[in-house]
């Protein structure tokens, strides 16, 4: 596979309960943890084509999860990303642990 190769996304309400999928979406909300506990950088990605389109019905959210990391560049709060990862379902939510990523830019009129 070749370097921006990727498989066919999912949509987040479809994701294996266990087992490793792609899926696209857009960051929603990104939690920094103190300094005072074990380091890691969760983000909510949500699938925003796929909640309109059932009209908000489903599970359209899918935690990331950097453990060892208190940053990731250009993971923010609006940034659209393509994700790849073993999927494994925590508190209710389906969460991929330090997924491979990629920024997916607009393109600008």
């Amino acid at each position: 596979m070749q370097q921006g190769d990727w498989p066919e996304a999912v949509a987040v309400s479809e994701l294996p309960v266990r087992g490793r999928a792609v899926c696209a979406g857009v960051i929603d909300a990104v939690t920094i943890r103190p300094e005072s506990v074990a380091p890691a950088y969760t983000a909510i990605l949500t699938d925003r084509e796929t909640s309109r389109a059932a009209g908000g019905g489903g599970n359209d959210r899918l935690r990331l999860v950097w453990i060892g990391r208190r940053r990731v560049p250009g993971i923010v709060a609006g940034t659209r990303l393509r994700v790849e990862g073993m999927v494994s379902l925590r508190d209710g939510l389906p969460t991929m642990f330090n997924p491979r990523y990629e920024i997916i830019g607009t393109q600008e009129s």
